[in-house]
């Protein structure tokens, strides 16, 4: 594995920085009034906009896709400093630069395995970043971390498929400009566990589509990315064509859609510590208790010091995943994407913690970005996988390794 940036990551490195430094960063405290001067949670702000049509004139715009049909063309080694950067402000600069979950996954998804006039109808707008989407697997009644559990149906009634669920934690959702929804469910509850589910393109508008309210994480609407949702899906029916790929690849789809999915989460992670760990050492040179600096205190400097190793060491283990990525394939780095689901959002969390520690109050406010990344980073330890079935699963992997 090369470790240094080639050519063309190096030029995009410094274009993304200046954008951010320029653009992104004084748009957080407006994002944050025009939000509020809204009064809805969900609101689009008219900042995002402008931040969005700044990243495409500068050439900064679908950078996560590999297919260069589609987006830059980046491989996934190319790809990760690019997204860390833009972990630094999580809430504005990957949907500035449409590189937004869900979306990413749903255009990869499309892109992968939908028909020709599906990519037409829903990809197209959505490299645009002319629409949002939304991805529906969990359910309410169910334990969602194992996804043969799911229990949505999706019937097969002449030229139609009817739905009948409930699903929660639906991402995406609550933006008012999602127009379309991926839904799964199971077609066939007789066949292999593997083989129930499905993949169906669910128009937003379509009768019997109840969004019944968003869900806060930890009190945010977590709008800026897209919010999620509580929907009800009751005798909704579409055409047939709006399966993805064939009945009971649901599964198989859905695993391939959340690999690239934990990578780039665990890239941005890797972004949103480093900003953690600047701003603690700008606080503590700062501050002065007990007639000395923070920064001369002693359990400080240990803060410190064990947040720049643990970034270092989910950096590599991300950069070595993406690089297995390029090489071998999704299924061939599963071991080290298991890995970095597990060990990069513990680090970025602890990293954030010692951050909020240090500010006091001010790091749990409003004030700071630090408890919204505190937030972000706790919940993807639950998002696409919780900890513990990785765990299992990463256990299990290596001991058939000595069996």
């Amino acid at each position: 594995m090369e470790f240094a940036y080639d050519d063309r990551t190096v030029e995009l490195r410094q274009r993304l920085e200046a954008f951010l430094t320029e653009c992104v960063y004084p748009a957080e405290p407006v994002h944050h009034e025009q939000v509020l001067a809204a009064g809805d949670p969900w609101a689009r702000p008219p900042v995002m906009e402008e931040l969005k049509a700044q990243a495409r004139e500068r050439g900064l715009w679908n950078l996560f896709l590999p297919d260069a049909r589609y987006g830059a063309g980046l491989t996934n080694l190319q790809y990760a400093p690019l997204a860390e950067l833009t972990g630094r402000s999580p809430h504005l600069a990957p949907e500035a630069l449409n590189c937004a979950a869900p979306d990413t996954g749903n255009m990869e998804l499309l892109a992968e395995f939908g028909s020709e006039a599906q990519r037409k109808q829903w990809l197209t707008p959505l490299l645009a970043g002319e629409i949002r989407s939304a991805f529906c697997m969990t359910e309410p009644e169910v334990a969602s971390s194992d996804a043969t559990n799911i229990a949505t149906r999706i019937v097969r009634d002449g030229d139609h498929y009817v739905i009948n669920g409930r699903k929660w934690w639906s991402s995406g959702a609550m933006d008012p400009r999602c127009e379309i929804f991926i839904v799964m469910g199971k077609t066939d509850p007789d066949a292999d566990r593997h083989r129930q589910q499905s993949m169906i393109l669910v128009p937003r508008d379509t009768p019997g589509v109840t969004v019944r309210r968003g869900m806060r994480v930890f009190g945010y609407s977590d709008a800026p990315h897209g919010g999620h949702a509580e929907i009800d899906f009751t005798d909704v029916r579409v055409p047939v064509d709006n399966l993805v790929g064939d009945e009971g690849t649901g599964f198989a789809i859905a695993q391939a859609r959340l690999g690239p999915g934990r990578i780039h989460h665990c890239m941005r992670l890797v972004g949103m510590a480093e900003r953690a760990l600047e701003l603690l050492c700008r606080r503590v040179l700062d501050r002065v208790a007990f007639g000395r600096p923070l920064a001369e205190q002693g359990v400080v400097r240990e803060w410190i010091a064990e947040s720049r190793v643990r970034i270092e060491q989910a950096r590599l283990l991300v950069l070595k995943t993406a690089w297995l990525m390029d090489t071998v394939g999704n299924k061939g780095a599963h071991t080290e994407i298991q890995a970095i689901k597990i060990a990069t959002p513990l680090m970025a969390e602890w990293v954030i913690d010692k951050a909020i520690q240090a500010y006091g109050g001010a790091g749990v406010s409003q004030d700071t970005p630090l408890a919204e990344l505190w937030a972000q980073a706790r919940t993807l330890r639950l998002a696409d996988g919780p900890d513990e079935v990785h765990r299992a699963s990463l256990a299990r992997r290596e001991l058939r390794r000595h069996s």
